[in-house]
């Protein structure tokens, strides 16, 4: 909440033209990006990585690895889960990303299994942040997430915090999702 308190402003990659104000329309990695420079500031966290390169599959990349190279404390991977467009209209593929079973989809789900063969000697985590709107709650997507997670691997008890009074008129509200990936 605190980066999108200072209103940044995402750009269309197609047109370059912007979104509106806030954190909502910016890309995954974007987000990630200026979230966890935040964390660096506010001092909650000290050393960090983006794009680590999977131990069993260089070409494969976890989104965050905190602490220090190569005794990784946490690997984490981090999905978007945002179901209205900046324009208001449903955003109908984004259910896939979290809970496709096929690699090529590259989901929440798909990165469990990431994970759990990747080969870091860390903690795993899952992050799954999202906005919602009236008629789109993030808690039926997120409760399908856990059904089909913890079917195949032993996925922690749910963290969650709310997100609220964002500057964005449509992802104005969400919540950010939390799992330990277990052994």
């Amino acid at each position: 909440m605190t980066v999108d308190s200072r209103r940044p402003i995402a750009v269309r990659q197609t047109t370059g033209t912007p979104f509106q104000a806030g954190i909502g329309p910016h890309t995954e990695t974007a987000t990630v990006a200026l979230v966890i420079e935040e964390l660096e500031a506010q001092g909650h966290v000290s050393a960090y990585q983006l794009g680590v390169p999977y131990p069993h599959s260089s070409r494969q990349k976890c989104d965050v690895c905190l602490g220090s190279s190569p005794r990784w404390d946490w690997a984490l991977e981090v999905k978007l889960l945002r179901l209205m467009g900046d324009n208001g209209r449903p955003n109908d593929n984004m259910l896939m990303h979290i809970l496709s079973p096929y690699p090529a989809h590259r989901s929440a789900l798909t990165d469990c299994a990431k994970l759990a063969a990747s080969g870091f000697d860390a903690r795993k985590g899952i992050v799954i942040y999202g906005f919602e709107h009236e008629d789109w709650p993030l808690a039926p997507a997120i409760g399908a997430f856990e059904t089909l997670a913890r079917a195949k691997w032993k996925l922690g008890s749910r963290h969650e915090a709310r997100l609220e009074r964002l500057v964005h008129p449509i992802h104005a509200s969400g919540a950010v999702f939390g799992w330990e990936l277990r052994h």
